[in-house]
């Protein structure tokens, strides 16, 4: 993932520790990489769930005294919390980090124009690399919907149809390449009666 890329690397959040995943994509991003990352709701937090679910409830009671709406903000959505973790690990307050931070981009579930394209996994953010067998660990998606996210039921909705669509897709394709098969095996003869015809004529 080195030097300047025009097209996105698209990630496949699925399996991958929050904090791996984050500090690559950050190191990413800087070197001029276009990141997006779907399936934001399937990364895993090592850790049980009760303690991850105490620390976030911490953060949620951290505000400004003055004016509470200054900040911090206190992002629900899985794709959010992904964007807040990469940008704990740029220099975001810097236009270097500003523009990468732009280069970034997290969604919950998978979208459009990214669901037909080839996504990749980051082996070393991998959890079943990174844990040891037996570790606790929770998702994402969980934790956003205990702490107020709503969309949990919307976004496993449109995967459950994106999922049979794409199972749909590869039916008909491999039906329809056999039936090319078969179509091409049955005209080889014809094909090669005609060669041999234009090959007398042509002596």
């Amino acid at each position: 993932m080195t030097g300047l890329n025009s097209k996105a690397i698209i990630i496949d959040g699925k399996g991958h520790l929050l904090g791996r995943l984050a500090a690559v994509i950050a190191k990413s991003v800087l070197q001029g990489n276009r990141i997006v990352v779907v399936r934001c709701e399937l990364l895993n937090i090592s850790g049980n769930f009760f303690r991850a679910k105490l620390k976030y409830l911490s953060f949620l009671r951290k505000r400004c005294n003055v004016n509470p709406a200054r900040g911090p903000f206190h992002f629900r959505a899985p794709s959010k919390i992904l964007w807040r973790t990469v940008r704990g690990m740029l220099p975001h307050k810097t236009t270097r980090g500003k523009q990468a931070l732009r280069r970034l981009k997290a969604y919950e579930g998978c979208p459009r124009p990214y669901d037909t394209r080839r996504r990749l996994c980051v082996p070393g953010a991998m959890r079943v690399l990174c844990l040891k067998p037996g570790r606790k660990y929770c998702r994402v998606g969980r934790l956003s919907h205990e702490v107020g996210w709503k969309y949990k039921d919307v976004v496993n909705s449109l995967e459950r149809k994106r999922k049979l669509r794409t199972a749909f897709g590869k039916k008909r394709r491999a039906s329809l390449r056999r039936i090319t098969d078969r179509a091409g095996e049955l005209v080889a003869p014809k094909i090669k009666k005609f060669e041999k015809i234009i090959e007398s004529y042509g002596k």
